[in-house]
């Protein structure tokens, strides 16, 4: 009987314990949970979003149970910005991309902890693989975010998308030790939206049949790529709400917006034929890192590279990749930005191949010139089945290779701190300057 209930739009269901529910009642009649889930649509739905609950800060707290009820924000430095702030802060003021002095105006209390991308880059895996034991047809947006078709799943997983999506986010919790928040819809718009409600742990639904209504009192900025800029030109025009742009036709849309208008017109009525597109090749790995204060200076910069040159080496061995093109980033204290990239005739993957073709292309920028921001990376990637040949030319390369491979293994023993190179530790003193081979090394026990 329960098994006929699953599927039945007449009943709902527990998001704890995932039984059938009858149409009355605040509480699970068998685990006397509040969170059940009704909708008339409940089981017609396909397309899912997720959206990790403050992922940054709750790994960390995940981490740290001292840190459980604190205000915890995830950033840094004078120059810093906000990456993300648990709830606790947000309760006090505190949002995402918001600089770091007034967030600490706002939360002064607050524990700041210094983004570990490697980690989150990690639990992020962790979990989007979850996601893929679920449907070929995951899109990720970011780290902590994806887009989920589960059309045609049914017959696999013995149950319909809402109740698999149901499953999905205790098994995150259970498994993860962190929370999510879900959205279900019959289209990406509104699955979206749907998943910003009831944070954090929220599971929210749109049905087609009330998307008109639901959306025509909502703000315009709801609607995908309208920031703050052209919310401000639509409401010169008299246009706050999406019920407004209901009541308008495509011609006089896109006559006054342009293309844009023609994206209004769909998605005021909730029409929006977006396929869920599974992940595609990355097109670049790359690190940066911003300055408490500014640097013009060579010396200083140089261990910086080497050590984001590192990162960058470690995520392409991670994902079996390598990059032809190595792109230096600078941004001067004046926010202008400059990007050189040199292409190199082999692939690689090497910590040591991307410093020394960053090093060469930061030389050529070293004058007077203070730096808040710098930045490598390597782009036009593939899979690492060529990458770094023997240079029987320079003998010396290869050794180094050798040598960072020695290294490699000592950092996934003893952590990525086990080994540094002469470069982290400041060695380079100018231009003129042979670069040193050595490498200083200190376990840490």
């Amino acid at each position: 009987m329960t098994a006929n209930r699953s599927n039945n739009p007449r009943f709902g269901f527990c998001r704890d314990c995932l039984a059938a529910q009858p149409s009355e009642g605040r509480r699970c009649h068998v685990c006397g949970s509040p969170r059940l889930l009704r909708h008339p649509e409940l089981y017609r739905l396909s397309i899912a979003h997720v959206d990790c609950d403050a992922f940054y800060a709750s790994v960390e707290k995940r981490d740290n149970p001292d840190l459980q009820d604190k205000p915890v924000i995830i950033g840094g430095g004078k120059r810093g910005v906000v990456s993300t702030a648990c709830y606790v802060a947000r309760i006090h003021g505190v949002k995402s991309a918001m600089p770091m002095f007034k967030a600490l105006e706002a939360c002064p209390h607050a524990v700041v902890i210094r983004p570990d991308m490697e980690k989150y880059v990690r639990v992020g895996r962790e979990i989007r693989q979850m996601m893929r034991d679920l449907t070929p047809l995951v899109e990720p947006l970011s780290i902590d975010e994806a887009f989920l078709d589960l059309s045609g799943t049914e017959r696999l997983h013995h149950d319909p998308p809402a109740r698999v999506m149901a499953q999905f986010s205790n098994r995150v919790e259970r498994e993860m030790g962190l929370s999510v928040s879900v959205g279900i819809s019959y289209c990406k718009f509104l699955a979206k939206i749907a998943s910003d409600f009831d944070k954090p742990r929220g599971f929210s639904i749109i049905g087609e049949e009330e998307a008109l209504t639901f959306l025509a009192d909502k703000p315009v900025t709801m609607i995908w790529g309208v920031g703050k800029a052209f919310a401000a030109t639509l409401e010169r025009d008299g246009i706050r709400t999406i019920g407004q742009l209901q009541t308008m036709e495509l011609g006089p849309l896109m006559a006054a917006y342009g293309i844009m208008g023609q994206r209004l017109h769909r998605l005021s009525r909730g029409l929006d034929n977006r396929r869920v597109e599974p992940e595609s090749e990355s097109k670049s790995v790359s690190a940066e890192t911003t300055f408490n204060e500014d640097i013009a200076s060579l010396d200083k910069l140089v261990p910086i590279l080497r050590s984001l040159s590192e990162k960058v080496s470690r995520r392409l061995k991670a994902a079996d990749i390598a990059g032809r093109t190595v792109v230096l980033k600078l941004k001067s204290r004046d926010f202008k930005l400059r990007t050189r990239s040199r292409q190199l005739a082999d692939p690689t993957q090497l910590a040591d191949r991307i410093f020394r073709t960053g090093l060469s292309l930061l030389e050529k920028e070293i004058d007077g010139t203070r730096f808040r921001l710098i930045g490598i990376g390597v782009s036009d990637l593939g899979d690492d089945n060529r990458a770094d040949p023997l240079d029987l030319v320079d003998t010396q390369a290869t050794k180094r290779a050798v040598a960072e491979s020695a290294i490699d293994k000592l950092r996934g023993k003893f952590g990525n701190n086990a080994v540094e190179t002469g470069y982290t530790f400041g060695k380079f003193k100018s231009r003129t300057t042979n670069p040193p081979d050595e490498i200083d090394s200190s376990e840490n026990g």
